[in-house]
């Protein structure tokens, strides 16, 4: 569980700076991995966006030194690196639904956020149906958007592509390109670094390229194939999350750090529900591991 343990370090690192500047850089540097790998990989396993963590983690010191200090409300908004009295109270407002002026009264009610403490939680009677395989390179075709390393950001902002696509001629056009495995429809998210970084709406295929569209080639690789039914936000979403909290752990595999595919199917109305999957890139464990990916 080496790589829990890395996650646990860096979120040590968060706690002892929640006073001062905390550098994602630094966090990424302590769990060994990427500053995108590591804002990912926290978001699933923590089920919340690192700077969505910081913040509230901040705001609920920030309530605590109220309560109990005659600090006054400016110099407890510098201290958790707000220069600008509206941003604080933007900031605390959005956590306890109260002003910090207002947290100094008796009897008002808050919302603490303790530190998050990783762990492996062994759960039963939920079966990941998976299966292992290896794939030559696969060249992804389709749209694209730009994203940034602020995953509550790209959240907000791939549901609307997906709608601008499956609502406009470009995803039968896409679909038609379709005739490499995966089949299917491809949701990918393509880090190279922060200047490139893009969501692609595609398919793998050999064809041309048409115009308006991009080509991506992602490198040979083993996949663990994760069969999904149901609904395929939340279900989806839910894949990644048990594969770093409950299969990753367990299955004498590393994290491959290559873009992780998105699979759904095909077809002329818009895909909500069905038979999907999620592909994602692992290689095999070394005994004398120390980092995440």
């Amino acid at each position: 569980m080496e790589w829990l343990k890395k996650l646990s370090e860096a979120i040590d690192y968060i706690e002892s700076n929640l006073d001062s500047d905390i550098s994602y850089d630094e966090a990424a540097k302590i769990a060994c991995c990427s500053t995108f790998y590591f804002q990912r990989i926290f978001s699933y396993v923590a089920g919340v966006s690192l700077s969505e963590y910081i913040r509230r983690r901040r705001m609920t010191q920030a309530a605590f030194e109220l309560q109990r200090t005659g600090a006054k409300v400016i110099d407890i908004a510098l201290k958790y690196g707000y220069t600008s009295p509206t941003s604080f109270n933007r900031a605390f407002q959005s956590v306890h639904n109260i002003t910090p002026a207002a947290a100094r009264s008796i009897g008002n009610t808050f919302n603490a956020y303790p530190a998050i403490h990783f762990s492996v939680q062994v759960t039963g009677g939920n079966a990941m149906s998976y299966h292992i395989a290896e794939k030559q390179s696969m060249r992804i075709v389709g749209v694209r958007i730009p994203l940034s390393t602020d995953m509550e950001e790209n959240q907000k902002n791939i549901p609307p592509f997906w709608q601008s696509v499956l609502s406009s001629n470009l995803f039968s056009e896409i679909c038609s390109l379709s005739n490499q495995s995966p089949q299917g429809v491809l949701g990918v998210s393509v880090y190279e670094n922060p200047k490139s970084f893009f969501y692609y709406i595609g398919v793998a295929t050999d064809a041309p390229v048409p115009n308006g569209m991009f080509a991506f080639e992602i490198p040979p690789a083993t996949w663990a194939v994760f069969e999904n039914k149901g609904y395929f936000k939340e279900n989806v979403q839910n894949i990644f999350r048990r594969f770093y909290t409950e299969w990753l752990p367990f299955s004498g595999y590393e994290y491959a750090g290559l873009p992780d595919v998105e699979v759904y199917p095909i077809c002329k109305e818009t895909p909500v529900s069905g038979h999907s999957e999620v592909w994602i890139a692992i290689k095999k464990d070394k005994e004398d591991r120390t980092c995440i990916i």
